[in-house]
């Protein structure tokens, strides 16, 4: 990452980005599907708190804004998968 002089405000965007990942895997984990579309709904709402976070550090000058935008593109395109996987997973058989 970048640097930002804001400690705590990088060690949140820190957490929401490990978030994604860490539901993903939990989510998998649990051998059930309803399970693993819940944590991936969730995985999906931490793209969405990700993205806030890194609009607010553009507009307040915590983030340089072409890194923030280049990271919200690639939130967006994860939130899209994460939709993709949630719709098909939730077809019935």
């Amino acid at each position: 990452m970048v640097h930002c002089r804001d400690r705590g405000f990088r060690e949140q965007i820190t957490r929401s980005a490990l978030s994604v990942p860490s539901n993903i895997a939990e989510g998998y984990e649990r051998n059930s599907r309803p399970d693993y579309v819940r944590f991936l709904k969730i995985a999906k709402g931490s793209c969405g708190e990700l993205r806030t976070q890194l609009y607010i550090g553009s507009e307040v000058g915590l983030l340089p804004r072409e890194f923030a935008l280049d990271m919200v593109r690639e939130s967006v395109e994860i939130s899209r998968i994460l939709q993709a996987m949630i719709s098909k997973l939730s077809e019935p058989n």
